[in-house]
């Protein structure tokens, strides 16, 4: 079977990760059979599907049209051979219980036709197992995606045992299909990837409290702001669910040993039944106040514990081939949200502290899962993960360099998962591509994009920046950006920027310093940082009031609001909109039309109109300083705390 002769989808199981493929796979244009055992159940996933898709239409996500058809793709079944007389591949979503799934694996074996691939979604059982009590075990594969599906990028795509090469690759074909990235599991390993980082991630944090080694808030604390990751450890748990996090573990101490044996105090939440958001409580109550988690109570020996765990977990599975490196990282960037993988983060740390740090806790405690394993100690011994590698031939992480066409540039910012915002490293990385642009004569124009569609940069990590916040680094922050983005300003050559979806803050501030703007119709724009207690601190408070007027941008400024394309484009900020699926390849023309100008006049054209400025330079140290004052100020910690809330930010201007 080959991709185009897939037609139609059999999802087994109408709960949340079913209705939620269910959607992707109707998205992309498949005929949708949704299956589960009762008719109420079944209705409600359809239901469910319904809703995400209006909601989607609602935000110009997708067309009325689109949702329209994907609606009319779906049909609701509870009659199993009705369900799946004609499938070409089904994929299965019910409870994660091996017993259960293998007993609807032989009835789904014999009521599918012989040519029918099935594919499980399991987030942890074994992938061989389940292939086995079928006839087709070649036919086979893990096809694990993340919740909410329709929003996470990452699949992960398992080879079992018997699993055929034409069935990975053609699996792996349909997630693309879906507008999923899949990243290849090559061994049936318990957890996969991802959450073989993320559960004993979770685990150790419980033995950490557990242990009286440290507290929740200083885990969560050192995990959110210190790691930089998206939640804490003990929040994560929470969103995930502490009986799915446990159920994942037992399966791993059985299959594994002793290194993965569920804390107590998991356990003990579990038997409480504190299972986390959906039960209202877990290790934060829900009904009280929520997750509340310090800025600044983290810990370095607690970073080192819980960045070691991680970096054991990624060399166990170069170790076993499960995956390389490269993958492993991606995986867990996207499926876990982190702004680097687990193996890039340890190689900064460095592997031989690491090491060191497991050895201690194996000393102090005896415990397994301290005990350091062959792949990592094999990785520290080659200067880490990805071998020490001379700076020269380091890939860029935060954004990507491609060449579209003969004359044409372009620098992708590509985190997409954290809607592209931007970090030190990000700046770091633009900044170093926009010399490699600048000193290659074969490029004459440069366009700037954001990866996926949801933000073309949503400024900046704001989290992160608060973790660490102190006015002398502020200031620093603050001119780097002003010199990046500035950079970018004083390029020889045109620059377009691409804009499709949120451009808020130091996105925004990005874009104004490309000479020319094309946005899709659903981009939205904005300069929010008084809602945080700061002000625009790389370059908006002196570079948009020569695109738009003084007056304008103090408006946007001031009142914070967000602003759509059409309105920008009528303030004189956006020089075209352009439909949502048009962008590609209208800002593309721009950039080609430009690089085939006059470089000699359209550098000079460029001095002069920087020349013909105020003194800009001035204003920029004024910014700098203030952003500095303003980041150590208990405005700023008032404002990030209730970014993800509902709540105003109380500011009391100091």
């Amino acid at each position: 079977m080959e991709l185009d002769d897939i037609d139609t989808i059999t999802v087994l199981g109408a709960g949340t990760m079913g209705h939620g493929i269910a959607e992707v796979a109707a998205l992309a244009g498949y005929n949708v059979r949704l299956r589960d055992i009762e008719e109420e159940i079944v209705q409600d996933g359809y239901d469910q599907i319904e809703w995400s898709l209006n909601k989607l239409a609602e935000k110009e996500i997708i067309s009325e049209e689109d949702r329209d058809a994907a609606v009319e793709s779906v049909t609701p079944v509870v009659d199993l051979e009705e369900a799946v007389d004609d499938a070409d591949v089904v994929i299965e979503a019910i409870i994660e219980n091996m017993d259960i799934k293998q007993d609807v694996y032989q009835e789904l074996d014999a009521a599918a036709p012989d040519r029918t691939i099935f594919a499980s979604n399991t987030s942890s059982l074994s992938i061989t197992e389940l292939s086995e009590v079928t006839d087709r075990p070649e036919q086979f594969c893990g096809m694990h995606f993340f919740n909410p599906p329709v929003q996470m990028d990452l699949v992960e795509v398992i080879n079992g045992k018997h699993t055929s090469q034409e069935t990975t690759d053609l699996i792996a074909e349909l997630a693309e299909a879906m507008g999923k990235s899949p990243v290849h599991v090559r061994k049936d390993e318990p957890g996969f990837i991802v959450n073989r980082i993320l559960v004993p991630l979770m685990n150790e944090a419980c033995w950490l409290v557990d242990s009286d080694v440290a507290t929740i808030e200083e885990v969560d604390s050192t995990t959110k702001y210190d790691l930089n990751l998206p939640m804490g450890a003990f929040e994560l748990g929470d969103q995930v669910g502490n009986d799915v996090t446990l159920h994942v573990l037992d399966y791993m101490h059985e299959v594994l040993g002793d290194a993965y044996e569920p804390c107590p105090l998991l356990q003990r939440k579990v038997d409480d039944e504190e299972l986390g958001k959906k039960t209202d409580k877990g290790f934060y109550d829900y009904e009280n106040g929520g997750v509340d988690i310090p800025m600044d109570a983290g810990r370095e020996d607690v970073e080192n514990r819980l960045l070691a765990i991680m970096a054991n977990e990624a060399g166990k599975l170069v170790q076993k081939d499960v995956a390389p490196v490269e993958d492993i990282d991606e995986a867990v960037k996207l499926g876990g949200g982190f702004p680097d993988g687990p193996a890039k983060m340890a190689d900064k740390a460095g592997l031989d502290s690491l090491v060191e740090t497991l050895e201690e806790a194996h000393d102090e405690t005896g415990h397994g899962r301290y005990e350091p394993s062959e792949g990592l100690e094999a990785a520290a011994e080659d200067g880490g993960f990805y071998g020490g590698s001379d700076e020269e031939t380091v890939s860029f992480d935060t954004i990507r360099v491609e060449y579209p066409s003969e004359n044409v540039g372009q620098v992708v910012l590509d985190r997409p998962q954290q809607m592209n915002t931007v970090t030190p490293e990000l700046l770091d990385e633009f900044g170093a591509a926009l010399d490699e642009l600048e000193a290659d004569d074969d490029v004459r124009a440069v366009l700037v994009t954001g990866a996926g569609d949801r933000a073309f940069c949503a400024g900046a990590d704001a989290v992160g920046m608060a973790g660490s916040a102190n006015p002398i680094d502020a200031i620093e922050l603050s001119r780097h950006g002003q010199q990046t983005w500035g950079k970018l300003e004083e390029l020889s050559m045109p620059v377009v920027a691409g804009i499709d979806g949120y451009t808020l803050g130091g996105g925004m501030e990005m874009a104004t310093c490309a000479d020319m703007r094309v946005a899709t119709e659903r981009s939205t724009f904005g300069q929010p940082e008084h809602n945080l207690g700061i002000l625009p601190g790389w370059g908006g408070t002196q570079r948009l009031k020569h695109l738009i007027g003084e007056s304008r941008a103090k408006e946007v400024i001031f009142t914070c609001d967000h602003y759509d394309a059409e309105t920008m484009a009528d303030y004189g900020f956006v020089n075209e909109v352009v439909d949502n699926d048009e962008l590609e390849e209208q800002a593309l023309g721009l950039a080609e039309d430009l690089a085939a100008g006059p470089p000699l006049a359209q550098e000079y054209t460029k001095k002069a109109f920087l020349a013909g400025r105020d003194d800009t330079e001035a204003g920029l140290e004024v910014e700098a300083q203030a952003f500095g004052h303003l980041i150590g100020s208990e405005d700023f910690l008032e404002g990030v705390s209730k970014m993800q809330s509902d709540e105003d930010p109380e500011f009391e201007g100091k």
